[in-house]
């Protein structure tokens, strides 16, 4: 019995060692709150998946499409002040005057940004933020950031989160009930416009992952670009996404061993099919009108 114990308590003690040896795992430098943001995004996705997962279904299902359709113009319309504000912001002259253009276009012919008659016109929408004004300015992102409620962020994106939040229109009307209002529709616009990346997200190894580097890789693109680049389809994304994906899955997929060979796929066979052989009479072959031979005189 006694035997047993020390046996079992050396056993312990080598599993204690061999675990304190052991390398440690790889970590983001992006994210060095990874434990507490798994938390928070754990969180988010209950009560999206519980509350806004299923009212942006039913808005899809009920509302039409092209209420739909305006109701999307008109919140970005509404928004775009503030990416004016920002082009000024970052000495964008061009880019200013391009994004004043639609807005004062939207607002008149667009039917106070119902409809988007702008970008026909060749002024297409622009994204910029005051993010993305840090950025432009030289102020690092700092580490990955979860907020609750609103999703992943940075530092810097989350800092810039604020003066958007005191400048946005529906701020300056004094009807408390207008701007509720308003900021409900808003949120259920937005999490209409995330239900085609809703399957990428469920069919990912690890959502939480897949989520970061999407966002960050976004962010990096529009700060690359100068956000001051019209956005004329949804191309760029969708190689975002696949990015996103493909950095999911060599995170988390074993690397083959040294010495392991991949077999090789056989190859078609080049050599030309056998003719047919012609059929062998037993009969001696018939010789030809003029070259049977003359009896002889």
């Amino acid at each position: 019995m006694q035997k047993t114990i020390r046996l079992s308590a050396l056993s312990v003690v080598l599993l204690t060692l061999l675990g304190c040896s052991a390398a440690p795992a790889k970590k983001d430098p992006r994210d060095p709150w990874e434990r507490m943001n798994r938390s928070t995004y754990k969180f988010n996705d209950k009560v999206d998946k519980a509350v806004l997962r299923p009212i942006a279904h039913g808005y899809q299902n009920v509302t039409p499409q092209f209420v739909r359709t305006g109701v999307s113009n008109f919140m970005d319309n509404l928004g775009y002040p503030l990416v004016i504000v920002n082009d000024l912001l970052q000495a964008r002259f061009t880019t200013f005057a391009r994004d004043t253009g639609r807005l004062l276009i939207n607002t008149t012919l667009g039917i106070g940004g119902l409809l988007d008659p702008a970008t026909p016109a060749g002024l297409d929408k622009n994204e910029n933020d005051f993010g993305l004004t840090f950025g432009h300015w030289g102020i690092p992102k700092g580490p990955y950031f979860v907020i609750p409620f609103l999703g992943p962020s940075d530092v810097r994106d989350g800092l810039g989160r604020i003066p958007s939040a005191y400048l946005s229109p529906q701020n300056f009307v004094n009807n408390v009930w207008v701007q509720y209002s308003v900021w409900l529709v808003s949120l259920v616009d937005a999490r209409y416009r995330l239900l085609p990346t809703d399957p990428l997200i469920d069919a990912a190894y690890d959502p939480y992952l897949f989520m970061k580097n999407a966002y960050l890789q976004r962010r990096d693109y529009l700060l690359s670009k100068g956000s001051g680049t019209p956005s004329k389809n949804e191309s760029e994304a969708d190689k975002l996404l696949d990015e996103a994906t493909q950095d999911e899955e060599s995170e988390q997929q074993p690397a083959p061993a040294p010495g392991e060979i991949k077999p090789e796929e056989p190859k078609p066979d080049a050599s030309k099919p056998d003719e047919p052989k012609a059929e062998e009479s037993s009969s001696p072959p018939q010789p030809k009108p003029d070259q049977q031979t003359s009896p002889p005189k």
